[in-house]
Parts: structure tokens; C-alpha cells; sequence
């Protein structure tokens, strides 16, 4: 269609150019009329520059498998497009969004590389700055991003270490105590030897004490009154019996799983005048066997803390599997347990039933750090006191991954930022602005999901959707920085 430099002239974007200027726009672009349709998809290669003339246009976005509208006009003079086109082959050039038209429109069109040409030759001052913003903002994103992952490392190494010295700790005193009665056993059994015993007698304490460790290992769980009421009835039986301190040994043989009725068989078992001695050895025999279970468990619960760590880190996983989610929440919220408190209660409400999904695992680990991160502090904002709970269900055909506070909520004036680069409400020094947006990029560009949030005061509700199949995304899409 032919092109007027008059026409073109009155649109806001080239109205302060003069008519050489609009005479050159219009030989070398061209006025193009679209019937109701697209005119490009997002993804593609960005070839030209629209500027509409006349018409209804619609831009939007792909959001897994779903075109969510960005925005919809009949204003004249509306562009989209090539608009990076100045910065050359320095950035991929692509469609960022997708475009369409729902009535008959006619665009002013420039090829992409005419426009770079023309901003290049009539505004070098702007496109200076226009870079040095474009590329500022680029290296200010990906440093206080790494920034941003360094401090969560640094927050996640204190929080592991914090767990991991409990149970070492506890190893550590165990094994101390362990070689104490151990060499205290030893001395018993050199009285023992050197005692009148006979080889039946000797074989009756051993069968009593091999018999004693399987019941230790068997001990039941009991409630603090049944421990108590079952203490009293043993240090009873052993003053009964004569054995001197049994006020010290009952607590030791109640938590071992040791009653009355066993010591009558001990008692049965051997001779009156070596029941002290035999008492004496199964007691030493049950503090080995309730130290080496401590020490058991304690060396387990580092296991456990070091194969959480992995899970986390994804160390040694190919970057993109297909994942169970619970198991990426349980270990993101154990290296968080440290930071998280005893003030938090944490909740979760799992559907097991849920299948794995194809994801990146370690990036959305990255993503329930921020989400849980951001909850936390707005816990602790209100005082320190709340709940959080983790939640997944099957929404449709995605898959839900919600997280609830119990903290302020977010303000409805700010609520369609929060997701953007820098924006942060955290007190200077506290927050960089891009968890949010390199969540949102992990999940909507990464993983073609969703990332939501429903607020009020005390009800503050992020919710991930992924989808549960794979989607080809042919590369088009942005990973985050």
C-alpha cells in the first residue's frame, strides 16, 4: 500500500522528524494492511519493525502451553517488533512476544536492519545510551545474581552446618562414653574371671546378655508416665534384691526395654551371690548397646543431611530428569531448616499420588529457596511467629506447588512488581530484587510453567504450576541468567 510521509508523520513516534526524514522512512519502509490474524509469533527471528497505523492489536506471551494476553489497543502509533534491532548481532534478534490482529489494520513496516540503519544515523547519542542501559542492566542482572546465589549458599552452608553438628557432636560424645563403659566391662569381666564361676555359670551371664541386646534392640517407645511408673517398679526390685545405687541403673534398663519380669528371669537364671555382678554386667552391657544406637542413628542423620545436600545440589544428575518434586521440596527444606527456626511451623500437605514431571531440578530447587526465603521473612516481619505450609495437588492438567505464609501479605499496589528485575521491599543490604523475577524466568521460560500469587494479610499464597509433560520449546526461550 502506498506509504505517506504526511500520514506516517502523524503518528507519536516520528512526529518530531522533519520531512526529509519521513521521506526516507517511507521509501525504504512499507504500509502493509493485515487481516484478522497473526503477523509474527514470539520465537521467530525479529525481521522488521510495525508500527500500527490503523486497527486492534493484541500482543501476548507463551506461558507453557497456553498464549496469555500482555495487552490489547487501537491506539495509533503503537509499535512492536524489532525494537533491539540497534544492538546488531551483539543479541539474538527475536520476536519477544507474539503479535495479532482481530480486524483489518494497516502498519507502517520497516525491515529490521533499515531501522538499526536510521537509529544508528539520526539518534547516535540515544542508541549510546540505549546500549549502555541494554548492557548496564544485563551485567548489574547477572552479577547481583550470582551476588544473590552466593548469599543463599552462604545462608543454606550455615544452615547444614548447624544441622550436621548436632548429630557429630553427638557421635562425638557417645564414642567418648562408649570407650569409658567399655573399659569399665573390661574390668568387670577380669573381677568376673577371677571370681569362682562356673563354666555354667559364665555361660548362663553370656546367653543373659546376648538375650539383653536383642531385647534393647527391640525397646518399646514409652510415655513419660509409663517410663516413670516402670522406673519406680524397677529400683524397687533391684533394692529388693540388694543391688546397691539401683536408683542409678533402673532409668538405664527402662530405656532398653527391661521390666520386672525380665529381671526375675536374670534372677532365675544365675546364682543369688553373683546376681549383683550379673546385674552390674547387663547394665554395662545395655549402656554399649544404647551408646552404639546413638551412634548409629547420629552417623545416619548425617547421611541423611549429606544426601539431602546432593539432592539439592543435584551433584552428579543430569540437569534435566524427571523429578519428584516432594523429594526437591523435602531437601530444599531441610538445608533451609536452620534459617526457617523453631518459631515457624512448617506444614506440608503433599499428594503423593502426584506423578514425576520433566523438570530441572537444581533451578527449581533455586525457585522453592526464594519462595520459602521470601516467606520466612514475612514471618518474621509480624514478629517471628507463623505457619508455612507446602502444598501439592493436581490443578487440571499441571501440576501445583504452593507456598502459604501467614505473614502481612503483599499490598495490592504492588503486587504486579514484585516480579520484576530489582524490586525488592526488603530493607537495603537484605535483598537484591531478582529472586522473584529469576523464579518467575526458572518457571515460566525454563519449564513453560506458571508463577502466581494470591495475597491478603495473613493469607500469602505463591503457587507454581508446572506442566506434567515435557514441552518442546525448540530453543526459543530465554534461560535464566
Amino acid at each position: 500500500m502506498p506509504c505517506s510521509p504526511t500520514e506516517i508523520g502523524s503518528l507519536f513516534l516520528f512526529e518530531k522528524l522533519s520531512s526529509e526524514q519521513l521521506g526516507q522512512l517511507c521509501a525504504a519502509g512499507r504500509v502493509e494492511r493485515f487481516e484478522p490474524g497473526p503477523v509474527y509469533t514470539e520465537g521467530e527471528a525479529a525481521t522488521c519493525f510495525y508500527v500500527m497505523i490503523e486497527g486492534t492489536v493484541v500482543l501476548s506471551r507463551r506461558v507453557g502451553g497456553d498464549d496469555v494476553e500482555v495487552s490489547r489497543t487501537s491506539q495509533r502509533g503503537v509499535y512492536s517488533g524489532s525494537m533491539q534491532a540497534y544492538l546488531g548481532d551483539r543479541v539474538r534478534q527475536i520476536y519477544n512476544n507474539s503479535m495479532r490482529v482481530t480486524e483489518p489494520s494497516r502498519f507502517f513496516v520497516l525491515p529490521a536492519e533499515t531501522f538499526s540503519d536510521f537509529m544508528q544515523e539520526w539518534f547516535p547519542m540515544a542508541v549510546h545510551l540505549l546500549e549502555g542501559l541494554f548492557f548496564g542492566s544485563k551485567n548489574t542482572q547477572r552479577a547481583i545474581g550470582q551476588r544473590e546465589r552466593l548469599l543463599a549458599l552462604g545462608s543454606l552452608s550455615a544452615g547444614l552446618t548447624h544441622e550436621l553438628n548436632n548429630p557429630a557432636a553427638a557421635a562425638v560424645r557417645a564414642t567418648a562414653t562408649l570407650r569409658e563403659r567399655v573399659g569399665k566391662m573390661r574390668h568387670k569381666l577380669g573381677i568376673i574371671a577371677q571370681g569362682s564361676y562356673t563354666p555354667e555359670d559364665m555361660a548362663n551371664l553370656i546367653d543373659i546378655q546376648e538375650r539383653t541386646a536383642e531385647r534393647v534392640a527391640k525397646a518399646p517407645v514409652l510415655s513419660p508416665l509409663e517410663a516413670s511408673d516402670r522406673e519406680d517398679a524397677l529400683s524397687d526390685w533391684l533394692d529388693d534384691h540388694g543391688i546397691q545405687d539401683g536408683w542409678r541403673i533402673a532409668p538405664t534398663f527402662v530405656q532398653a526395654g527391661l521390666d520386672a519380669d525380665w529381671l526375675d528371669q536374670v534372677a532365675a537364671a544365675v546364682d543369688e551371690e553373683i546376681l549383683p555382678n550379673a546385674i552390674g554386667w547387663l547394665n554395662y552391657t545395655v549402656e554399649t548397646e544404647l551408646l552404639m544406637d546413638e551412634i548409629n542413628d547420629s552417623t545416619a542423620r548425617i547421611s541423611h543431611l549429606v544426601d539431602a545436600a546432593k539432592q539439592y545440589s543435584q551433584l552428579d544428575r543430569a540437569p534435566y530428569q524427571v523429578a519428584d518434586v516432594h523429594e526437591l521440596l523435602d531437601s530444599t527444606l531441610l538445608m533451609l531448616s536452620g534459617k526457617i527456626g523453631q518459631q515457624i511451623k512448617v506444614v506440608k500437605e503433599y499428594d503423593r499420588t502426584l506423578p514425576r514431571v520433566p523438570a530441572y531440578p537444581a533451578e527449581l530447587n533455586q525457585v522453592w529457596t526464594n519462595l520459602i526465603d521470601n516467606a520466612v521473612h514475612a514471618i518474621n516481619s509480624t514478629g517471628g511467629e507463623g505457619t508455612l505450609t507446602v502444598r501439592t495437588a493436581l490443578d487440571h492438567d499441571r501440576l501445583l506447588v504452593e507456598f502459604r505464609d501467614t505473614g502481612p501479605g503483599v499490598p495490592a499496589d504492588i503486587r504486579g512488581r514484585i516480579f520484576d528485575p530489582f524490586f525488592t521491599t526488603k530493607p537495603v543490604g537484605e535483598g537484591t530484587g531478582l529472586g522473584l523475577d529469576i523464579s518467575w524466568r526458572i518457571v515460566v521460560n525454563k519449564h513453560h510453567g506458571t508463577l502466581q500469587v494470591e495475597s491478603s494479610p495473613g493469607d500469602t499464597r505463591f503457587q507454581v504450576l508446572l506442566p506434567l509433560t515435557a514441552v518442546d520449546d525448540n530453543d526459543t526461550t530465554e534461560e535464566p541468567e
